[in-house]
Formats: C-alpha cells, sequence, structure tokens
C-alpha cells in the first residue's frame, strides 16, 4: 500500500480501477516546409485556430449547463488566449519566416509560454499554465499532430491518474466512467480543479511525481476531502473507506428526502428557495431538488450558443419551455447581461480597456433597441404560459430602470395593437449589483416590484477587485464586511418598503453563508441546481433567531476571514452532517 498526499480541491471519496494515462504525454519532432507550402500551411493552422475557438465555446455553453456560469468562464478566457495577437504573431513569424510546420511551431511557442508561467513565484499565475497546455491540445489535436485522447473511448468505471489534466480535458470526462482523478501537477486555484469542483467530482492534484508507482490492475482510492491518494490499499484502510464512501451516498440519499419538503426553519418560518439555470434543460434538475421557481434564467446563452443573435421566436420557444415545465412556479428571468466585447455575432462598441465598467447588461441593451425589443416582446408573450417576472440587470440610476420600463411597456402596445397574444402586467425588478444603486435604494423602491442581489458583481464593484484578475482575486471577498453592511441595508429599504427581496449570487449557494443571510433577515435564496439540497438542510437544522445571532456576532468582525472563520463554526455547530471532518 501506498499512501500520497496532495491538494485536495473537490470533495468526496471514489474506489476504483487506475486509469494511468501517457506520463510521457506527446513530443511533436522538429519540421520544416518548402517556401512554396508556407501559405497552404498558414491557413490550415487559421483553420485549426477557428476549430478550436468554436470548441471552446462549446465548451463553455455545456460547462455553464453542469457546473455553473463562474465555472465556464474558463473557457471565455482561453477563447481571449486563443486570439492574442502576440500569440498570432509569434505563430505566424515562425511558420512564414522560419518555414515551421504549423504543428512544430504550435508546441513551442506554447510550451515555452507554459515554462515561463510555472517559473513564476505567483501560484495563481503558475496555475494558468494548465490553459496554456489546453490550448496547445486543443490546437495539435485539430491539425492531427495527436491523437485524440482515451478518454473519450472508456466503458468500465476509472480512477483517472496523470501527470496533468488540462481544464478541458476535464470539463470533457465522461462522468459516467470517471469516478474521480488525481494529477502530479496543479494547484487549489487552477481552473482544473475549479471545473472538478464545479462538476462535483472528486480530486487531488499537485501530488508530484506518482505515476511509475501503479502497477497494472492498481486499485486506487481518492479521498478528495483530506487530499489522500491511496494505492493498493490494505483490507482494513479498504473497508475503512468503503464506509466513508457509503456514509457520502447516505448523506446524498438523506438530502434527496428533503426534495418534498418545504425550505422552512425550525421555529416554522418560510424560506423561497430558488433555482439558478443558465439552459432550459435544467428545470428538470431543479424539479428533481425541490427548487420553489426559477429565481435566476440567465439569457446569455441565446447570444452565445450560435453565430446569430437569437430571433423573438428563439428567445419565445427558450422562455416558454421552461415556463411550462416549471408548472406554474415563477419564473425570472434576466435580460441580457453581457458586455459589448463578448457579443460574437458583430461587436456593439470599439475596443474598451475596461470592459467591467463599460458598455454591458441594461446599459448595452438600452444603446441597441433592435436587441432589446425582440427579448422583450418574447418574455410578455411567454408570460401567457404561466409565472414570468422580467428583471434588468447592472442598474445604476433611476433613469436607467425607467428607461427599460418605458421600453417594456411600448413594447406591450406594440403587442396589444398586433393582436399578439401577452401579458402587460407581470412583475418587474432590478439587480442590485452597484453599491451607487445601493445607496439610493429608496427611490427605486417606490416604482420596482422585486430586488434581487447579484452578490459576485456587487463584492467586485464595492472593493473595486476583477474576480477574474489573478494579481487580486484574494480581494474578492463576498462576506467583505463592507459588501454585508450593503446586503443589510438593501434588506432594511426592501422591508421598509415592503418589496420582495432575493439573493442570487454565489453567496446564497455557501450553507454556512445562507445562515448568515437568514439571520439579516433575507427571506428568498437562489441558488445552483446543485447546491439546493445542501442549503435547504442547513434553513431546516435552524431556527430565526440562531440566524440572528450569527448576524449580530458576524456584524461586529472586521475581515472576511474573520467572518468565515465564524460560520463554518457555526455551521459545524448546527448542521454538522454538512461538515467533513
Amino acid at each position: 500500500m501506498v499512501e500520497l498526499q496532495g491538494i485536495a480541491v473537490s470533495p468526496g471519496v471514489a474506489i476504483g480501477p487506475a486509469l494511468v494515462l501517457d506520463p510521457a504525454g506527446y513530443r511533436v519532432p522538429r519540421s520544416l516546409i518548402a517556401a512554396d507550402e508556407v501559405d497552404a500551411e498558414y491557413a490550415r493552422l487559421q483553420a485549426a485556430i477557428e476549430e478550436s475557438f468554436a470548441a471552446l465555446q462549446t465548451q463553455q455553453i455545456e460547462t455553464a449547463a453542469v457546473a455553473g456560469e463562474q465555472t465556464a468562464e474558463i473557457f471565455a478566457a482561453q477563447q481571449q488566449m486563443l486570439r492574442d495577437p502576440r500569440l498570432q504573431a509569434e505563430l505566424r513569424r515562425r511558420i512564414r519566416e522560419e518555414r515551421q510546420t504549423a504543428g512544430y511551431a504550435v508546441s513551442r511557442v506554447l510550451n515555452n509560454y507554459a515554462k515561463v508561467l510555472r517559473r513564476l513565484e505567483d501560484p495563481l499565475l503558475a496555475d494558468r499554465a494548465d490553459d496554456v497546455l489546453d490550448i496547445e491540445k486543443r490546437l495539435l489535436t485539430s491539425l492531427g499532430v495527436i491523437p485524440t485522447s482515451q478518454l473519450s473511448e472508456l466503458s468500465e468505471p476509472v480512477i483517472v491518474l496523470a501527470n496533468v489534466l488540462t481544464p478541458g480535458e476535464t470539463a470533457n470526462l465522461d462522468r459516467q466512467h470517471v469516478r474521480a482523478f488525481c494529477t502530479e501537477i496543479g494547484g487549489p486555484g487552477g481552473h482544473t480543479a475549479i471545473v472538478a469542483k464545479g462538476l462535483e467530482l472528486p480530486a487531488v492534484v499537485g501530488i508530484g511525481p506518482f505515476l511509475d508507482k501503479i502497477g497494472d490492475h492498481a486499485t486506487v482510492i481518492v479521498d478528495g476531502d483530506r487530499g489522500k491518494v491511496i494505492i493498493d490499499p490494505d483490507q482494513a484502510t479498504l473497508d475503512k473507506y468503503l464506509q466513508l464512501a457509503n456514509e457520502g451516498r447516505s448523506l446524498s440519499a438523506r438530502l434527496a428526502q428533503l426534495r418534498e419538503l418545504p425550505a422552512e426553519t425550525v421555529d416554522g418560518t418560510r424560506i423561497q428557495l430558488s433555482a439558478n439555470i443558465e439552459f432550459p434543460h435544467e428545470t428538470t434538475t431543479c424539479l428533481q431538488r425541490g427548487a420553489d421557481g426559477i429565481g435566476l434564467y440567465r439569457t446569455e446563452f441565446l447570444y452565445l450558443a450560435s453565430n446569430h443573435e437569437p430571433s423573438e421566436e428563439e428567445h419565445y420557444q427558450a422562455y416558454s419551455q421552461v415556463v411550462r415545465e416549471m408548472k406554474g412556479r415563477p419564473v425570472v428571468i434576466r435580460t441580457l447581461d453581457l458586455g459589448a466585447d463578448k457579443m460574437g455575432h458583430h461587436r456593439r462598441s470599439g475596443d474598451e480597456h475596461n470592459p467591467f465598467l463599460g458598455l454591458r447588461s441594461i446599459r448595452l441593451s438600452l444603446r441597441n433597441l433592435d436587441l432589446f425589443r425582440p427579448q422583450l416582446r418574447a418574455v410578455l408573450r411567454a408570460a401567457t404560459e404561466g409565472d414570468i417576472r422580467v428583471m434588468f440587470p447592472l442598474i445604476t440610476t433611476i433613469n436607467e430602470y425607467r428607461q427599460a420600463r418605458m421600453l417594456l411597456n411600448l413594447v406591450a402596445e406594440d403587442l396589444k395593437e398586433a393582436d399578439i397574444p401577452h401579458r402587460s402586467d407581470i412583475p418587474v425588478g432590478m439587480m442590485v449589483e452597484v453599491p451607487a444603486a445601493v445607496m439610493t435604494l429608496e427611490r427605486f423602491a417606490e416604482e420596482v416590484d422585486f430586488f434581487s442581489i447579484g452578490t459576485n458583481d456587487l463584492a467586485q464593484y464595492t472593493l473595486a477587485v476583477d474576480r477574474s484578475n489573478e494579481y487580486v482575486a484574494d480581494l474578492y471577498q463576498s462576506s467583505d464586511p463592507a459588501v454585508l453592511r450593503l446586503i443589510n441595508r438593501c434588506v432594511d429599504i426592501s422591508d421598509q418598503f415592503d418589496r420582495p427581496l432575493s439573493i442570487c449570487g454565489e453567496m446564497s449557494s455557501n450553507p454556512a453563508r445562507a445562515l448568515l443571510l437568514l439571520g439579516m433577515g433575507v427571506r428568498h435564496l437562489s441558488v445552483p441546481p446543485l447546491s439546493l439540497l445542501r442549503v435547504k438542510k442547513a434553513i431546516r437544522s435552524v431556527t430565526i433567531a440562531q440566524c440572528q445571532e450569527i448576524a449580530k456576532r458576524v456584524m461586529q468582525l472586521e475581515a472576511a476571514r474573520d467572518v468565515d472563520l465564524y460560520l463554518l463554526d457555526r455551521l459545524a455547530d448546527y448542521v454538522p452532517e454538512l461538515i467533513v471532518t
């Protein structure tokens, strides 16, 4: 028996036979082309880049469906990397001036990039080497230099062992057959780790060289809770982990029994627990896990999933499907929340130095009514099918909200004149994501039907942190006292004006933070489908008085780290089942 220690990046215990991916990897030999072959070879490279770009777009959409939008952003970043002008210029120079084959040029340039990143002292930057290697593998596969991965031909359950897995390879793992994975290289902040967690796939990374210790037909235990990998365990160890695995399955089974039960505290306070979705087909998971409704229906997939801007009919079909399948439960549709830089069909603006502060979300929609009108028409038409509500993202000023609402009213009049079935009396709300909106929320409360706090962007704008920037990502904390005070203000104003308020950001999907939000007065949470049962279990294990005591103590703390440690302790007190020791 060999026991190895690595970095736990995705919880859970898995046991199975080893599948060792070739530790030697692949080598692309140096090869040159004749002068008259340069144009054709460069065209081959461009075709491979376009094919890989399209694959990354598909990967982003598919990953969002199972692991959430934030996890899928990894592949949006890789798309930008693939189109980087410096990378393209270096590849072009090697093919046209040095007459290297496209495969060799790709291998040399991207391997050099990866080596530079791996040498950096900053671990977050070093972890970005996985993204570079992911792009290299995609291009080389498209060019026919390396074969497709053996992971695509699995027929039995396995534990995948590898020197490294790229984010793309991880997202493509066959969940029917891959029980877990572990790698020699990697860190907790790497994109491979983030994808594994989003897929709920047990994983341990950063173990160091160990593949040469794996014999044929080895049995492997992956302990994703404690960061352990055990090769050929003895019977006592195997029995111990079989029991842990059974306990994990037992917890899942117990959580599944909560499906039909309300999200209600021990003292009888009913909490509305809804789901955030990206795609229409996710309604099945929402219903299986007992969601009270859809608290956030992101509509961006309609714009990202095809090579044209969606028509009114495409909007309508998607929204109608969701509202019908939710069978009377409320469905809150958020209008387009993309930046002009992400509109791949044709750019809606010039280059922007800071897209997060630029033409995006409601600003983009109000500047492009040909984009906005079809979506609003489709929402009002689909509202005849059930309980649909609409909300506008990134509202900063009262005039923005009034403009959007006025356009909604005009669209309703157009539909009425055209005798097209629709509803014009649907509730209209706004996302609260900008500190400026929080500070003037009383004005909004006089005109808005409901509020939904997007804690991801609220934390980003409050703390002046780009959460996708590895240099400052550690400063991005939705439990920061400044963010909590803004949320507290929103709750007070919503109560004062009797306006429903929900939390739909990532913060609400953490059971410990959910208890804090209940203590602050929040009574509606909207979480990813995979988080529904764990959050419901937490809600059903406490009283409101206990949550209020948590909130009272948290508001006295000075740092996000202190808040999270305290919340973890309270979760261990009230819901020990959700704590891994």
